[in-house]
C-alpha cells in the first residue's frame, strides 16, 4: 500500500465543511460605521469593506419592513434546535454551532451549495423563533 502524502490529500473538489455565519434581520446594515460588503462591489475576498455612507444606512433603516431581531436565551435555544432539525433531517455533518443574540456561526458538511444550507437554517429558525 503507498503511503499518500499531504499533497495527494488535498487533491479534492469539495471542501471538508463549511463556515456559515448570517446576521439577524436589521442587525448590520450597509453604510454602518463598522462597515460592510454587499453582492456588487464589495463582495471578494481581500477586498476593503464598502465604506461608511449615513445616506445609504438611513435608506436601508427606513425599509425595514419589521423592527430590528435580536435573539433573547429562549430563542437562542430554539435557533440553535432548528439548525441541529435541518442538519438531522438532510443528513449533513453538523460540527459546531455557536447562537448570538445578533448572528449565528455554523460549522457544516454538506455535499450542496453553502447558500442553500444557510438558508435551511434561516427558514427552520425563522418558523419556531417568533416572539
Amino acid at each position: 500500500m503507498t503511503k499518500r502524502d499531504y499533497i495527494d490529500f488535498q487533491d479534492r473538489t469539495q471542501p471538508l465543511a463549511f463556515l456559515i455565519t448570517f446576521r439577524c434581520y436589521g442587525t448590520w446594515l450597509h453604510g454602518e460605521d463598522r462597515g460592510s460588503i454587499d453582492r456588487r462591489h464589495y463582495h471578494r475576498f481581500g477586498t476593503p469593506d464598502m465604506p461608511a455612507n449615513k445616506k445609504i444606512f438611513t435608506e436601508e433603516q427606513k425599509a425595514l419592513r419589521t423592527k430590528r431581531m435580536w435573539l433573547n436565551k429562549r430563542q437562542r435555544t430554539v435557533v440553535e434546535s432548528a439548525i441541529k432539525d435541518v442538519c438531522d433531517h438532510r443528513k449533513y455533518g453538523l460540527y459546531a454551532v455557536n447562537v448570538r443574540t445578533n448572528h449565528v456561526h455554523v460549522v457544516v458538511a454538506a455535499s450542496v451549495k453553502p447558500e442553500h444550507v444557510m438558508n435551511s437554517f434561516k427558514s427552520y429558525a425563522t418558523g419556531n423563533c417568533e416572539t
